[in-house]
């Protein structure tokens, strides 16, 4: 059983979009998407919770893993996957 993943994203992101088909690649059947474009104290709360003010920002579980460029090199590492199945914490 995956871990829930949580993504900070917009509608028309190219990066949250690959973050969106790498996770899916490896098995995760939910995403709880938070859209920011629709409510800018969103995105307020976004950066004052990440520190970050781009999309996306990711969490597996309670673990912020960052952006789309923090993601990709997770999985290059061998990480995500234990990460996702609560292996990394």
């Amino acid at each position: 059983m995956s871990k829930p993943v949580t993504m900070y994203t917009t509608a028309v992101c190219p990066y949250c979009m690959r973050a969106e088909r790498l996770l899916t690649e490896r098995g995760v059947a939910h995403i709880d998407k938070i859209h920011v474009d629709l409510d800018p104290g969103v995105r307020q709360q976004m950066m004052e919770k990440t520190g970050r003010r781009t999309v996306p920002q990711i969490y597996i579980g309670d673990v912020h893993v960052g952006g789309f460029d923090d993601l990709a090199a997770l999985d290059q590492a061998g990480k995500l996957l234990p990460l996702l199945n609560g292996q990394g914490d």
